[in-house]
């Protein structure tokens, strides 16, 4: 027992999120940026995983619009990995 404290999973995909969102961010600012020359095209590109069109419920009183999209860029992957070895260190 590490003292009492546990990791739960909550916790474990708080830091991910945290990751990709953070890592997403720093490849759309190496992107507008030419720091990286001819390496940033690549890191900043998104590939699309997941992409399931918006779909509307009317429920007359509410409109509900429920749709959901992932296209991760290199750098926000990485991000994620950094992310889970910084879960596992603490």
């Amino acid at each position: 027992m590490k003292g009492g404290r546990t990791k739960s999973f909550g916790t474990l995909a708080l830091f991910l999120i945290t990751g990709a969102i953070f890592g997403g961010i720093l490849g759309e600012l190496i992107a507008g940026s030419s720091a990286l020359g001819g390496l940033a095209p690549y890191l900043a590109k998104s590939y699309s995983i997941v992409d399931i069109p918006p779909v509307t419920i009317n429920l007359y009183v509410i409109k509900l619009v429920v749709g959901f999209a992932l296209h991760p860029n290199l750098i926000s992957l990485l991000g994620v990995v950094l992310a889970f070895f910084l879960f596992r260190m603490f």
